[in-house]
């Protein structure tokens, strides 16, 4: 009998998809050119992407998968610029495969050495009036991305068609999309999330494993990403900070990037900066993560107008051995008008005589400046070499507070005048990293998100943050304000364990001295924190519910965990390698903290206490005979 034309285009289509994987490298073009789905993946067991295009409508959809399982269903792809709609009406031209084999290193992150390994297909589309389009797509071990390439002559960008479509059923992790990304994350299913606009740190579980949505590689030549999302659909649709993307030439937009695994593989990704271009710093070798004595949650406006109270802080800072320390607001601020610069900040300024006090003890400075005194050149021509001049190590700019093509423009100047005058950054009021730190390694930490300063964060929140903002860069969530009690939700041993839970190149310690002298155990344990990490693994998590991560540093792994909910006994896998180890663990206990210490071989599971909404911080190392503390 006669087979129905629709129903052979869906045999050719489900043969072609069952045997990409095996003929990626061999398929001949013209094969793929009549049956218009193509197959992208790194390994059999890694994450597949689907490209289709629809013969009458000539549009393009991507799907997802990992072993046969849905993580992506079937989403749009497309562009729209003043000259051509590049979403539909297309036909396939040629396709051209490679392998992408690359090794970096990292000044800071989830580990220092990384290693790519990827597939990238490149597919070349044109419309009937002859207008062109290349996809190109990439799939790793962790993930798939995809960007267009257009040619010069298109006019502006007027928008996207891209989108991912997610198993309504899915369970959600969204943050509300804010121009300085500090919103609150919270559970939902992909189409109960409210209507609205999400940022693109998106995290769901789906059949075929977690997805995070992210971006990677934007500059100001386009406009940064949100999601849009209509509740009763699975359907989260990118939307464009600008309504117009300036263009002049040939434009490649950022990389629209799913991380996709189990949860373990999601949490150590390194995808979003893997996909980026490399170090555009030569010489790196000024660039220093470490540990900061932060002092604005400790002082406040008093303290950033106060050279007596920053040689304290600095003195404290020395004896923790701690490598910064960070003076906030107010430093070059008119003494009787917060808020307003002092024109004559160059010569009446105390810091250049705490650059040389703190120098003296081994300490860094690193100073607060607000977006609008960088935002010319003029300014920065002033401020930079100054900085640079005193003796400063890096800058912490503030309240930037947008996505837009322009903003990212400053983005690009500030970046590579900051690299030139060797200044590490901290960005705050800001985008969040998508890649940046890997092109630009002075960046060693960005806000980005609802840190330690907010009063409405819960539980549910923290132990969300190491599965979304703080899987794709550093985050600067400043832990360890063991002073806001009654302002934040975790308890003290929790808040330890947050320094190890949270990556970041700076890691800013929130506390104020008094805070930790009357916690010993605490100001201990960060007294021993790294802020660069050789490998990150998780042991055991589920967002929403519980985070707990083991960060390795030479020898020594240190442990975090943070817990939402009521109070149990917590069981913890030693995943971090053979041998006997000294484990050492602070926890909550009637009294204070409390520190416990056993000897355990890798593999083992141990038992900790925890208090509603706790949680617990530790040392591994190494165990021998004679040994009796992994402190040093």
């Amino acid at each position: 009998m006669a087979v129905p034309p629709t129903r052979a285009r869906t045999v050719v289509a489900a043969l072609c998809a069952g045997l990409a994987a095996a003929l990626l490298a061999t398929v001949p073009a013209r094969a793929e050119q009549h049956e218009h789905v193509w197959a992208v993946s790194e390994a059999a067991h890694a994450p597949r992407a689907r490209i289709s295009l629809d013969a009458t409508t000539g549009t393009l959809t991507l799907s997802v998968s990992r072993e046969g399982r849905t993580v992506i269903e079937p989403s749009p792809l497309g562009i729209v610029t003043e000259q051509a709609d590049l979403s539909r009406g297309l036909h396939f031209v040629r396709r051209n495969d490679r392998t992408i084999e690359e090794r970096y290193r990292a000044k800071s992150g989830k580990r220092l050495d990384r290693r790519v390994h990827m597939h990238e297909t490149r597919l070349s589309f044109a419309s009937a009036a002859g207008a062109r389009l290349d996809l190109v797509v990439r799939a790793s071990a962790d993930g798939v991305a995809y960007r267009y390439v257009l040619p010069t002559g298109y006019g502006d960008v007027l928008g996207e068609t891209s989108a991912f479509n997610l198993p309504p059923d899915a369970s959600a992790w969204l943050g509300a999309y804010r121009v300085d990304n500090e919103g609150q994350f919270n559970q939902y299913t992909a189409a109960t999330a409210p209507t609205g606009e999400y940022s693109d740190q998106a995290l769901f579980a789906t059949d075929g494993g977690y997805a995070l949505l992210a971006e990677s590689d934007l500059t100001g030549t386009y406009s940064g990403a949100r999601l849009a999302h209509t509740q009763g659909t699975g359907t989260y649709r990118v939307k464009l900070a600008d309504d117009r993307v300036h263009t002049d030439g040939p434009l490649t937009t950022p990389w629209r990037a799913m991380v996709t695994g189990d949860l373990a593989t999601v949490t150590r990704s390194t995808f979003t900066d893997d996909l980026a271009p490399a170090s555009r710093v030569a010489d790196t070798s000024w660039i220093r993560p470490g540990t900061v004595l932060w002092t604005w949650l400790a002082g406040g406006r008093e303290a950033g107008q106060s050279l007596a109270a920053q040689k304290a802080y600095v003195d404290y800072a020395a004896e923790r051995h701690w490598p910064y320390e960070a003076v906030d607001a107010g430093w070059y601020f008119k003494s009787d008008a917060w808020d307003t610069t002092d024109p004559d900040w160059q010569t009446d300024s105390w810091l250049p005589q705490l650059v040389d006090y703190a120098r003296a003890k081994g300490v860094g400075i690193v100073v607060w400046i607000h977006q609008r005194d960088l935002d010319t050149p003029e300014k920065r021509a002033q401020w930079l070499p100054t900085l640079e001049r005193w003796g400063v190590k890096g800058v912490k700019i503030d309240f930037m507070n947008s996505e837009s093509q322009s903003m990212l423009q400053w983005y690009d100047t500030v970046l590579r005048e900051t690299a030139a005058h060797h200044l590490m950054i901290d960005f705050h009021g800001s985008t969040i990293p998508k890649g940046i730190q890997r092109t630009w390694p002075q960046v060693m930490t960005m806000e980005g998100v609802g840190g330690e300063e907010k009063r409405t964060n819960t539980a549910v929140h923290l132990t969300t943050l190491p599965f979304t903002r703080n899987v794709i860069g550093s985050m600067d969530f400043t832990p360890g304000g063991f002073q806001r009690v009654g302002q934040r939700p975790d308890s003290d041993a929790a808040e330890a364990g947050l320094t190890v839970v949270y990556e970041s190149g700076l890691q800013m310690f929130a506390g104020t001295p008094e805070s930790y002298d009357t916690r010993p155990l605490a100001r201990g344990f960060l007294e021993q924190v790294p802020a660069a990490w050789d490998d990150t693994r998780l042991l055991a998590g589920r967002p929403g519910q519980e985070a707990v991560l083991a960060r390795r540093s030479g020898d020594r792994w240190f442990l975090g965990g943070v817990y939402a909910g009521a109070a149990r006994t917590a069981e913890v896998p030693l995943s971090i390698g053979p041998g006997r180890w000294l484990v050492e663990t602070i926890r909550d206990g009637a009294d204070g903290l409390v520190q416990d210490r056993r000897v355990l071989s890798g593999g083992d599971t141990f038992s900790v206490d925890i208090t509603a909404n706790g949680g617990f911080a530790g040392i591994a190392c190494p165990w021998h005979p004679g040994i009796t503390t992994c402190y040093r």
